[in-house]
């Protein structure tokens, strides 16, 4: 491959226009210039009200919460400080800093923390001010081989190196909990082939580097990165990050590997999360608790004295029973007392989840004896606790079911050192076969493979259907509790963590900021208002419940949903090809997200959230050679051989970091800033190609539409971010450039991209290609906000003629570019370009048309289009399941054509 210095470009003559452009745009100087130079001629705003998303008042948070506002554009300066006061009026520490900036240096996106161990109310006042201060604000200390986090109830102590990630979990002198450590296993063969030999061996994580990245004084975050290891062996890298808040006394944990192992030998079937709890009491004083569906807890004992043939008495009973210490045993019946070494102590308890509709809880007295089965359930909320009265370990999992098959184990209750681990990935369950799933089939050559592709729409090619570089993201939290928990207590945490409560801005206020584009709030102001609003709430309904409906759950599945409907067998098409799992295909995250923004609903935001997190890290290489490329939809997510930056697409992430200011996806969209350097290893046209691949870094192939707009996202995403200066060079470079061309984003022959600056170079005479996907990726979307960003011409003009032309008459193409632009398809997709262009130009025909294009539905749902679902039971169906005529690249367009058409002329519906 060859490496280009990212750092060199503004010093080459080639970059020069891009530098012109950057001294006329503020946001272009460093971030630190922009943060104290802009503080002049600012608007301010009115107190914004949040609230929490589910509603109500959540009874706990997962440590505490943080979020995500938007402001105007010149409404405050990135130093700006916040205050949140309650709905009582009473003052809560907050803190805040800035995520995203305008051109003009104001701060465009602010994120802001708050403890869980603060007064909750059910909505707040966030405006500016100065911030409350904590009582016990969160102190961080480090040295040479440590950092100590103390949140005024908890000192947890990380290590820099070595094989455990925490040291210690301190509340005051009590150590609740030590060697909080990494731990992985895999087998050399399937579980599911009945191999007569299969080695397994074990691994640690080792820390290769911590980065504290926050310090207070209300949150604190700690980053650990390192691989697992055992011998010589070092893989299954991993970036932990642990949340810490003010006065509380939980830590919250993303944890995200990478697989880098061979799927023919590599078969993980251990992935965990584990810590050494100190023990102390006697057996019967110490107490497990599992939650599981609802608000049902297992509360247990490790030596139970309930239910024998002697009784040691009420209180003794009722004492153990809440969890609190028993009274001495010189005051129980005595029957009991003597004969306690005779009663088993269930050392070792175990919550296994390994499908999405089923757990079972076993317990045993310790290694070497039989499991026996405690009880079960059908979806538990993945929280567990060990401890005593004088403290303990809740340790829990979220999507703990969905994310299947996962456990809670607590191993060693009845000697002094228990351990408690989260299993990602159950030890229990078989182990994770990542093969691909048929033998080729014969697709030899290029042109068998074009074949297949025509019957199963799968576009095959030996050797690309690889696991290697997708990763997981999974969020843990851990309590370190003074006491055994109450019921009630333990299942509100166990809410908690299965739904971490966030809090958010509203509809309107998010609206009026002016982010994300075209798009309104819902209006069913008039009776075509709301027959389209019916139609957008149905079709996402039918996704919601589909999702349930056909158990779209499991460790690598779960966020995703299917691309198209076999009406035959009731199905989606699960196992045909590229008609299987979707992969952000036709941009569902970007309309799933876009309906939470008009809505507000918790459900839109979380199947959003579920659809980013599997998106950005399961559909997308983060190691090796296609690093940054996402695969194309597919019955596995990583099958298809089209490895593409429409599918690892920045725009479809860029929604969740900026509301949840997630430093995770943060890191997910820093990594697609070179994306285009995968031009360089792979040629996306090479089943076509003519000549052999021979890529100059001055002239790639890079498509000046599909291509370009994904890889403008990320670059639009950073320079928001205030981040890789290249970012902003390359996004001005590559739209100037581009409206520079005879017929800009229509232009035909050989366009090519130059890697160095991001510019484009094609012929000076005018000729046309365009294909209908060329839009519907993301570039709609990214050129409505840029062209409120920069203020160039020629830019502005070639992109609104652009949006004119795609649905206007062979005639008017041919007058305007000389040819005509050919049958194209998805005509309903683009009415929302014809509406933009409607806008721009204030032109009320085209507005007219655009909504003419929208009823039509070339390629989508025309006007009498059925929303509805219609019910269908067995025998026809293993599940009863509801059924619609919908397709999920058809729902994507729609749903975004409809909302941006409302958004842009609404008054002309």
């Amino acid at each position: 491959m060859v490496h280009i210095s990212r750092r060199h470009v503004l010093a080459s003559a080639a970059a020069a226009g891009a530098t012109a452009l950057l001294t006329s745009h503020p946001a272009a100087a460093a971030p630190q210039e922009r943060r104290t130079a802009r503080a002049a001629d600012l608007s301010g705003h009115d107190p914004v009200t949040v609230r929490w998303l589910e509603g109500g008042v959540p009874a706990e948070l997962a440590a505490g919460t943080t979020w995500g506002v938007p402001w105007p554009r010149g409404a405050f300066a990135p130093e700006q400080e916040f205050s949140l006061v309650s709905d009582a009026g009473e003052a809560v520490p907050v803190q805040s800093w800035p995520i995203g900036w305008w051109p003009d240096g104001s701060v465009k996106w602010t994120a802001h923390a708050v403890s869980g161990a603060d007064p909750r109310a059910e909505t707040y006042r966030l405006e500016p001010g100065e911030a409350a201060r904590s009582e016990a604000p969160l102190t961080v200390g480090t040295s040479g081989r440590r950092v100590t986090v103390d949140t005024g109830v908890i000192t947890v102590t990380f290590r820099r190196d070595g094989e455990h990630l925490v040291e210690s979990v301190k509340r005051g002198e009590t150590v609740i909990a030590e060697n909080g450590r990494l731990v992985a296993s895999r087998q050399d063969k399937p579980g599911t082939e009945r191999a007569e030999v299969i080695r397994s061996e074990s691994f640690t994580g080792v820390v290769d580097e911590v980065t504290l990245e926050q310090e207070g004084p209300v949150r604190a975050v700690v980053k650990v990165e390192g691989k697992h290891r055992k011998g010589r062996r070092a893989w299954l890298p991993f970036t932990v990050r642990f949340y810490l808040y003010a006065g509380s006394d939980a830590i919250r944990v993303v944890h995200t590997f990478v697989y880098d192992g061979d799927p023919e030998r590599d078969f993980v079937n251990g992935l965990g999360v584990r810590f050494d709890v100190p023990m102390r009491g006697e057996p019967h004083d110490r107490h497990v608790r599992f939650a599981g569906q609802g608000e049902g807890v297992l509360a247990e004992a490790v030596r139970g004295i309930t239910g024998l043939r002697r009784d040691p008495g009420e209180a003794v009973r009722q004492a153990q029973v809440a969890g609190r210490a028993t009274p001495d045993p010189a005051t129980w019946d005595q029957r009991v007392t003597t004969r306690l070494p005779y009663i088993p102590a269930f050392g070792d308890h175990s919550l296994r989840q390994l499908t999405a509709n089923g757990f079972e809880i076993h317990k045993r007295t310790g290694r070497g004896h039989s499991w026996i089965r405690a009880d079960g359930g059908r979806r538990a909320r993945g929280l567990a606790y060990v401890g005593s009265p004088t403290g303990g370990l809740a340790f829990g999992m979220r999507n703990f079911w969905q994310l299947h098959p996962t456990e809670l184990e607590i191993t060693g209750a009845a000697t002094d050192t228990a351990q408690a681990t989260v299993w990602m990935w159950s030890p229990r369950a078989n182990a994770m076969d990542l093969r691909f799933y048929h033998d080729g089939l014969g697709q030899d050559t290029y042109e068998e493979q074009l074949e297949g592709l025509e019957i199963t729409y799968e576009d095959y090619e030996p050797g690309f259907g690889t696991p290697y570089g997708v990763a997981r993201t999974t969020e843990l939290t851990f309590w370190a509790l003074e006491a055994t928990p109450s019921a009630e207590r333990f299942s509100a945490l166990a809410d908690a963590n299965a739904t971490p409560p966030l809090l958010a801005s509203g509809v309107e206020h998010n609206h009026a900021a002016g982010v994300f584009g075209s798009w309104s709030p819902v209006d069913r102001s008039s009776a075509e208002r709301e027959e389209l609003e019916d139609n957008l709430a149905l079709m996402h309904r039918y996704y919601v419940d589909s999702v349930d409906q056909r158990h779209w759950y499991g460790f690598w599945d779960y966020g995703d949903v299917m691309h198209s409907y076999d009406g035959d067998r009731h199905a989606w098409r699960y196992d045909i090809g590229g008609y299987a799992w979707d992969n952000s295909e036709l941009s569902t995250d970007l309309w799933l997200w876009y309906h939470y923004l008009r809505t507000g609903e918790a459900d839109a935001f979380r199947l959003a959230e579920a659809m980013t997190r599997h998106t950005g890290e399961v559909d997308m290489y983060h190691l090796g050679e296609w690093k940054g490329l996402g695969t194309r939809h597919g019955v596995m997510h990583w099958a298809d051989s089209a490895k593409q930056v429409r599918i690892s697409n920045a725009g479809y992430r860029r929604f969740y970091y900026f509301l949840t200011a997630d430093e995770r996806v943060g890191d997910v969209l820093h990594e697609l800033v070179d994306a285009d350097r995968t031009f360089l290893v792979l040629d996306p046209g090479r089943k076509y190609a003519e000549e052999p691949f021979d890529p100059d870094p001055a002239a790639l192939p890079v498509g000046k539409s599909t291509d370009w707009g994904s890889l403008a996202l990320a670059w639009l995403t950073e320079w928001e971010r205030g981040g890789d200066e290249i970012a902003h060079t390359k996004l001005i470079n590559g739209a100037t450039t581009l409206a520079a061309l005879p017929n800009a984003w229509a232009q035909g022959g050989n366009v090519t991209y130059n890697l160095e600056d991001g510019r484009f170079t094609g012929p000076s005479e005018p000729s046309v290609s365009i294909g209908s996907l060329s839009s519907v990726f993301g570039l709609m979307e990214l050129m409505t906000e840029l062209l409120d960003l920069i203020d160039d011409e020629q830019v502005h003009a070639q992109w609104i003629r652009f949006c004119r032309l795609y649905n206007s008459t062979a005639a008017e193409q041919r007058e305007e570019t000389g040819s005509s632009w050919g049958s194209l398809n998805l005509r309903q997709a683009y009415s929302r370009a014809t509406a933009y262009a409607a806008v721009r130009l204030e032109d009320d025909a085209l507005a007219a048309r655009a909504w003419q294009e929208l009823r039509t539905g070339h390629a989508g749902y025309p006007e009498d289009h059925d929303f509805t679902a219609e019910r269908v039971e067995g025998p026809a169906v293993l599940n009863p399941v509801d059924e619609a005529s919908l397709s999920t690249n058809a729902s994507a367009q729609y749903g975004l054509a409809v909302v941006q058409c409302l958004a842009l002329v609404g008054d002309h519906i």
